[in-house]
């Protein structure tokens, strides 16, 4: 039976690792999987835009997959990206991972071409409907170009493994245009770290993070913290968090939260060409950031044992 997805809580946007020589560093990307696991997280994200999707091959993504489901497959979500140029280059995935058994999907419009809404739409149905798997649509027309809107939504209503969007619109009201005209149909995930909270506060369902992948007990500790009804102690720990979770909305995000990882000694910096590590002024830069946060990191609740309420409670 196929496995159903929650589409609430934290999904990690996972960073994918390498060695020195750029090959996949399957241990070091399972040991940084299983400190986000202890730290609460409720799925993770594979081969996305932080998981340097330009550079993975489908065969290195569905072996970072397998490894995931292998290790991690009873606790977590398991959910792969596809970003695809050709409706059968993303069908050729779907079912490859459909196969390998994973959870779920994250789904975004055509890449490398600007589509008509009736493209969009076409390429999304057919995609959908050649698979079971649950379905979350990223909606990030501010790096991709291209708006899944609110009539496009309206256009997909009837696939019933659509079930969720990643918010990255960068507009907080956005979450209200949702549920005003659905409701409750798609489960709505911030995808801006830097909105977190404020989405969550508006009714989000969930979180798919960046800055997670290094700091994971603070980000599990907002969201639970919002959903608890104890928004003093989320914002304090979000106004501490937030200069890091800056560094999530740069073009360097990929090398910055490697950084990040590596400083908590949870990731390596490596990085595939075209991309390079940090070096100079802004390698300082971001270094200053994040060393000043780690010396006046927070102490965190029990954030773990708290009571989460149902999602119409936080609307």
């Amino acid at each position: 039976m196929m496995r159903s997805v929650k589409w609430t809580g934290v999904y990690p946007a996972v960073t994918t690792k390498f060695t020195k020589e750029g090959d996949l560093d399957i241990p070091i990307f399972l040991d940084n999987i299983a400190y986000q696991v202890a730290a609460g997280i409720d799925g993770v994200i594979i081969g996305g835009s932080l998981g340097e999707s330009s550079t993975i091959s489908h065969r290195e993504r569905l072996a970072l997959a397998k490894a995931a489901l292998d290790r991690f497959g009873h606790q977590i979500d398991i959910v792969l990206n596809v970003a695809e140029g050709s409706t059968k280059d993303a069908i050729d995935l779907v079912k490859a991972a459909e196969s390998l058994g994973i959870h779920g999907l994250m789904l975004l419009p055509p890449m490398m071409y600007k589509p008509t809404e009736r493209e969009v739409v076409i390429y999304i149905r057919e995609v959908a409907e050649c698979t079971r798997l649950p379905i979350l649509l990223y909606n990030n027309p501010i790096d991709y170009k291209v708006e899944i809107s609110l009539a496009i939504f309206e256009q997909l209503i009837d696939l019933k493994n659509i079930q969720a969007v990643k918010e990255s619109t960068r507009d907080v009201s956005n979450v209200t245009r949702m549920r005003n005209r659905f409701g409750d149909r798609f489960k709505i995930l911030c995808g801006v770290d830097t909105l977190a909270m404020e989405e969550l506060l508006m009714g989000a369902d969930g979180w798919v993070a960046g800055l997670v992948d290094a700091f994971p007990r603070e980000t599990v500790a907002i969201y639970r913290l919002v959903k608890a009804g104890k928004i003093s102690e989320a914002r304090m720990i979000y106004r501490w968090f937030l200069p890091i979770l800056e560094l999530d909305i740069s073009p360097q995000l990929v090398q910055n939260i490697k950084l990040a990882e590596a400083l908590n000694g949870i990731g390596t910096e490596y990085v595939r060409p075209p991309r390079q590590v940090l070096v100079g002024q802004e390698r300082e830069r971001v270094m200053a950031i994040l060393e000043r946060g780690l010396t006046n990191r927070p102490t965190l609740p029990n954030y773990l044992e708290l009571e989460i309420y149902p999602a119409p409670q936080q609307i």
